[in-house]
């Protein structure tokens, strides 16, 4: 996810943001409920066949693509006072993709129709899991103990394919910080958050990170990426592993006076807002039965196969709003939960997925020529570019390259039979490579910059994080490792 939270984390920090925008939310939520009754109809005959047959356009056309990806990735580091207004992300996104959308007006009308459907199931998705998370609070006070510590992790790895790695973030790293707040050397854990559960932790459901929704919207089914299990399983615990010695010696250094405070003002842990919960499993219920109904060759083949994307997108559109009216205000005073995020990421996303229309159709079409042919070239191509830039046109751009390479589409590329299954690997290798090496800087996923901006607010749970430098010393030095690691054993000698 986009690492725009920043302005979404500056407002944290000038303690304004505490308020919920309810009328914001509220009419975010109508604009997607009457995008979806009025797009559907067109869009649904546009995306029959992926828009149709689209002419292949001149190499010039990726430029306002990377202007983009470059503008998002440098002008919150050099004008971040001017960037954290969503109306200025809003101009630089519209007038970039301005000149792409005419275009396709112009001479693929189809093609930017499904892109806009495509985009609407994206922005639906992450709006609800965002707005239902929101309402959850997680109260209490641990011992925190290496084996606290650790456990909080692992379950934030687990529930980050459940709630997304934004969701999971957002839940968890208050309890964490107030379980540590009376520790001093406690830096490294909220580094080891970052990679465990803002990222690393969601690669099982297509829930965890947007880049895996996109691949289901284009049909890999839901179920597909549990098959990712070895790799999470791998990296989590060598990362869990790491951090307990790590987080042991840590202890070991703190005073006894502090670990007696620490002992003594423990508090157990509860829940506010479980009526969330539930509907999370809404979300996730909603999202499997779509899939599973387009298995049906009755349900796909006829008119309900193109209602179903619309009815899925609908339900969840419902299970956020019903988030908004049921839940009590003060639980999302508590979690300072507020609209910036998720309204910066839909203004910039929408120009992404305008200006990368043409260079998804170039790489589908022309893609065999680069020679990126192996599956680890994937997994690193991918995972460096999603490091500094968004991790989900990254994947996309990288899938379509697969899908040019062997002439077919995403659900071909993971058949068995195309090529002896090397079709799957490359695809476990896009997929990996994105959702992985967004912990690699502070601005590679979205609640990357979350966290660190938590972290840092004033208080007694407050972090003295690392800088962005800082931090890529963490990551090269503990996860670029275990990222050879994985490339060599799952895609070299496992190939």
């Amino acid at each position: 996810m986009i690492r725009g939270a920043m302005a979404w984390a500056r407002g944290l920090r000038a303690g304004g943001s505490g308020a919920v925008r309810t009328a914001g939310l509220a009419a975010l939520a109508a604009t997607l409920a009457v995008a979806v009754a009025t797009l559907a109809p067109a869009v649904a005959m546009a995306s029959e066949g992926h828009g149709g047959p689209v002419p292949l356009p001149a190499v010039w056309w990726v430029i306002p693509f990377a202007l983009l990806l470059l503008c998002i990735a440098i002008l919150p580091l050099k004008f971040p006072h001017w960037w954290e207004h969503n109306s200025n992300k809003a101009i630089v996104a519209g007038v970039i993709a301005l000149p792409v959308a005419v275009y396709y007006v112009a001479v693929a009308p189809g093609k930017l129709l499904y892109h806009l459907h495509e985009y609407l199931s994206f922005i639906v998705l992450l709006w609800s899991l965002y707005t239902i998370s929101g309402g959850i609070v997680l109260r209490g006070n641990l011992a925190a103990t290496p084996r606290t510590n650790t456990i909080f992790l692992a379950i934030g790895a687990v529930i980050a394919n459940l709630f997304g790695t934004t969701g999971a973030s957002m839940l968890l790293i208050r309890p964490l910080l107030r379980t540590n707040q009376e520790r001093k050397h406690k830096v490294h854990t909220v580094v080891f958050f970052i990679f465990v559960v803002s990222n690393v932790g969601g690669c099982l459901t297509p829930l965890g990170d947007p880049p895996l929704y996109m691949g289901f919207l284009q049909g890999i089914p839901f179920e597909w990426t549990l098959a990712l299990w070895p790799e999470w399983l791998v990296m989590n615990v060598a990362l869990l592993a790491i951090y307990y010695f790590w987080d042991r010696k840590a202890h070991a250094k703190e005073t006894i006076a502090d670990v007696q405070q620490d002992i003594t003002e423990a508090e157990p842990l509860r829940i506010d807002g479980w009526l969330n919960v539930a509907l999370i499993l809404g979300v996730i219920v909603a999202i499997i039965a779509s899939g599973q109904a387009l298995k049906v060759p009755a349900i796909a083949d006829g008119p309900w196969g193109k209602a179903v994307p619309w009815i899925r997108d609908g339900a969840m559109v419902l299970l956020g709003l019903v988030s908004m009216a049921t839940t009590r205000k003060q639980w999302r005073l508590d979690n300072r939960f507020n609209f910036n995020a998720i309204i910066e990421v839909a203004v910039l996303f929408i120009g992404i997925f305008i200006t990368m229309i043409p260079a998804l159709v170039l790489l589908e079409q022309r893609g065999s020529e680069l020679g990126v042919t192996e599956p680890w070239q994937y997994f690193w191509a991918t995972g460096l570019l999603s490091s500094f830039l968004d991790n989900t046109p990254t994947y996309l751009t990288f899938l379509s390259l697969a899908k040019g390479a062997f002439g077919v589409d995403a659900v071909g590329l993971i058949d068995p039979a195309l090529a002896e299954g090397l079709g799957i690997t490359i695809v476990r290798a896009i997929s990996l490579g994105a959702v992985f090496m967004g912990a690699n800087t502070y601005i590679g996923n979205g609640p990357n910059f979350m966290v660190k901006a938590i972290a840092e607010e004033k208080g007694p749970t407050r972090v003295d994080m690392p800088s962005f430098g800082g931090y890529m010393l963490y990551s090269f030095g503990i996860l670029v490792p275990l990222l050879v690691i994985v490339s060599v054993v799952f895609f070299v000698l496992g190939a």
